[in-house]
């Protein structure tokens, strides 16, 4: 196996052009459990750990961009303002995954468990791509098309993820089978937007890739006293929210759960954050 490790976005990049078959790999975290499951057998590796270019993260403008390179532990410890983000990052794996997982990495495998990426799709995040011959951006829900599956071409690499600084209250909650170092059954993302009296809810691991539920926020936007923050809503009005969320996911049986469980781990999830989520706002 060969491995290539550059050391700028530039010589990353022309090598990305010159070997697409070299796998990008930072922390390694999925990459390579399914190399030494034999699930892949790549002839070659592109380290990127020591591209500066993907490190880090800034504000400007009202928009934050954070690096792909960035590990989960850097958010949890940097960016606790970005509340659902990170409570997500807290919820990945040991702190020794933490140490090295990135969210770009949990962008390129795309599965419908990443943690990360129901807040992503919350947040209306996109997500910056380049190649040697230019850049784009896509929706992070254009980006991701399907179980471990992208719009990455051949030639490009994640560079990194860009949002809108949240305007409100967000929460990220997940499920599975046990507390700590697991896969989700199910995961919900919350995230108001004050600004625009807009409820974002977003689904992971109930659908083929990360799930809105645009049903739900609408019927959440329209129930809101948006004027008022000490306005909450009744057992009824968020059983039906709960309802509408899990109307949103199109789940599957396996291991880890029924679809029928899994429907029910959203409806439940959705009620009880946007009721908690509520009451915290009444409280500021």
């Amino acid at each position: 196996m060969e491995a290539y490790r550059p050391c700028s976005l530039p010589e990353a990049l022309a090598l990305r052009a010159e070997h697409p078959e070299a796998l990008p790999v930072a922390g390694g975290t999925d990459l390579m459990v399914a190399i030494n499951f034999r699930r892949l057998a790549p002839t070659a590796l592109l380290d990127l750990s020591r591209v500066a270019e993907l490190s880090g993260w800034s504000r400007e403008d009202g928009r934050y961009r954070l690096g792909a390179g960035m590990t989960f532990a850097q958010i949890g410890r940097e960016l606790g303002q970005l509340t659902a983000l990170a409570e997500a990052s807290r919820t990945v794996g040991s702190p020794q995954i933490r140490n090295r997982a990135t969210i770009g990495g949990n962008l390129q495998t795309a599965s419908p468990a990443g943690d990360s990426l129901p807040v992503l799709a919350a947040y209306d995040a996109r997500v910056i791509l380049a190649s040697a011959s230019g850049r784009r951006e896509l929706p992070v829900g254009e980006f991701l098309v399907g179980p471990k599956r992208t719009s990455l071409r051949g030639d490009e690499l994640i560079v990194a993820v860009e949002f809108a600084a949240p305007a409100g209250a967000g929460t990220f909650a997940k499920v599975g089978p046990r507390s700590a170092m697991v896969i989700a059954v199910a995961g919900v993302c919350l995230q108001l937007d004050e600004r625009r009296r807009a409820v974002r809810l977003a689904l992971g691991s109930v659908g083929a890739t990360i799930l809105r539920a645009p049903e739900a926020e609408r019927y959440a936007e329209e129930q809101l006293a948006w004027a008022d923050a000490q306005a909450t809503l009744g057992e009824a009005e968020l059983a039906e929210f709960g309802h509408r969320a899990a109307a949103a996911a199109t789940p599957i049986d396996d291991v880890r759960g029924s679809a029928a469980y899994r429907r029910h781990v959203v409806e439940q999830l959705s009620r009880r954050l946007l009721g908690r989520m509520l009451a915290e706002r009444g409280q500021t």
